[in-house]
Parts: C-alpha cells; structure tokens; sequence
C-alpha cells in the first residue's frame, strides 16, 4: 500500500489497521472532543467515559504500533476528556514518554460563564514513542536558540454562526473548529526533519498536509467525512499550483 502523500477518505481505524509497524514518523490529531453535538459536517462522540475508552484505545494502540522509535504523537482537545486521555496515552505510550501538554489559546472563551472561570483554550498532550525521540531546537538566522514557547495566534472571527480562517497562504476555509496554519508548522519543524512521514488521521480540512508540503514533509491524511476530504484534496491542489 503506498503512504506517502496519500489522502484517505474512511474510518482511521481500519485505515490503521492496515499500515506496517514502525512506518510513521510523527502524529498530530486535532481528535474529537467529546461534546455529543452534531456540527453537520461531522458529529462528535459523546461525552461519556466508556465511549470515549472504546472509541480511542483501539486507535491510540494502533498509532504507537505505527509510529517509529523516534516517532512523536500530538493530541489536541478540551477540557471534556483530557483527563481520560491522559490516563490512556499513560498505558499505551509510558507514563515515562510523556513530555509536556501544550495550551492553544483560542479566543475570548464562553463569556456567559456564570459559576467558573472562562473556557478558552485547547490542550495538546504530547508523547514520545521512546527517549530518543526527535525534537528540533528552533534557531534563528543567525544560530541563536529561539526562547522555548509555545503561542499561536488564533486567527479567527465568527460569520452566520461559522468559524472563518484565513490562511496565511490567502486560501480561505470554512471548517468547524479549523486550526490555523501556524500550529501546525510549529509541531511539524519541531518533532520532524525533512522528507519524513507525518501522519493525520483527523485530518478534517486537511491542515496538517498543507503545513507539509511548505516544510518539504511527506503526509499520510485521514478523515471519515467526505466533504473534509473534498476540502482537503481542494487545497493541496492549490498548494501545488501555487508552488509550480
């Protein structure tokens, strides 16, 4: 089965089940959150530990099993099942391999919040395969370490009830909780190095492979929703007419 630059449209865990061990270099999922709601283009698990254990166990089993030895995974969710991730990506991946858990500030939050502090950030757990696991110290032009911190505008407004993002290669979206570029290209530099193999298997509008083809990265995307991989196979298109 060729896997590199390649676009799936179909269940990750089938998907998953089919890739050789050790095959994949890095794993950044924008995952489902867990809020039951129906968003039209896709709809989400329920917010229910039990669901939530036999939907990802499986996936996440299968994504250590994929990833290399140096291989890195970047989960990004909310305040709903964190803590239950957590406690799954300890079993599977080592509670020694886990490395930091990132904050992705989005926005003003939920300003109607009466009996507790705004909600206005996304979580990203980041774990290793091994301690050897790659991670570029990022350097300006001259050499000079970078200071080691981790903050991506948000890079939105609201529109009739839609999030819209202009990228920053001017190629507008819409998608429903849509990442921007920049997040993306962060993770990518830093836990990957060029012509390796980066992996998505909620690849939604297909960020994760536009961030790729800038930074000379192969990508392998999945997603289950038809219209995302419409929209995903849309702009890597115009990525590369762009690019010729």
């Amino acid at each position: 089965m060729k896997i590199k630059n390649r676009v799936f449209c179909c269940d990750n865990l089938k998907l998953l089940r089919q890739l050789p061990s050790s095959c994949i270099n890095l794993i950044y999922g924008d995952i489902l959150y867990g809020t039951g709601r129906n968003y039209g283009i896709y709809k989400d698990i329920k917010t229910n530990r039990e669901t939530v254990k036999s939907f990802y166990v499986p996936r996440l089993e299968q994504m250590h099993r994929v990833l290399k030895h140096s291989g890195s995974i970047y989960l990004q969710m909310d305040w709903r099942i964190i803590h239950w991730i957590r406690c799954i990506m300890d079993s599977i991946f080592g509670e020694h391999n886990f490395r930091n858990s990132l904050v992705w500030e989005y926005g003003a939050g939920d300003v109607n919040a009466k009996n507790r502090f705004r909600r206005y950030h996304d979580d990203i757990l980041f774990y290793a395969k091994s301690k050897n696991n790659i991670y570029n110290v990022e350097r300006d032009r001259a050499g000079k370490k970078l200071k080691d911190y981790f903050y991506i505008p948000h890079f939105s407004q609201k529109i009739f009830q839609k999030r819209y993002f202009k990228e920053q290669d001017d190629y507008e979206v819409y998608y429903p909780n849509q990442k921007p570029k920049a997040l993306l290209m962060k993770i990518i530099k830093v836990s990957s190095n060029k012509g390796e193999l980066v992996a998505d298997f909620f690849c939604s509008s297909g960020t994760t492979g536009i961030a790729c083809k800038e930074l000379d990265r192969q990508y392998l995307l999945c997603d289950c929703n038809k219209k995302a991989i419409g929209i995903t196979r849309r702009r890597l298109k115009h990525v590369q007419r762009k690019t010729k």
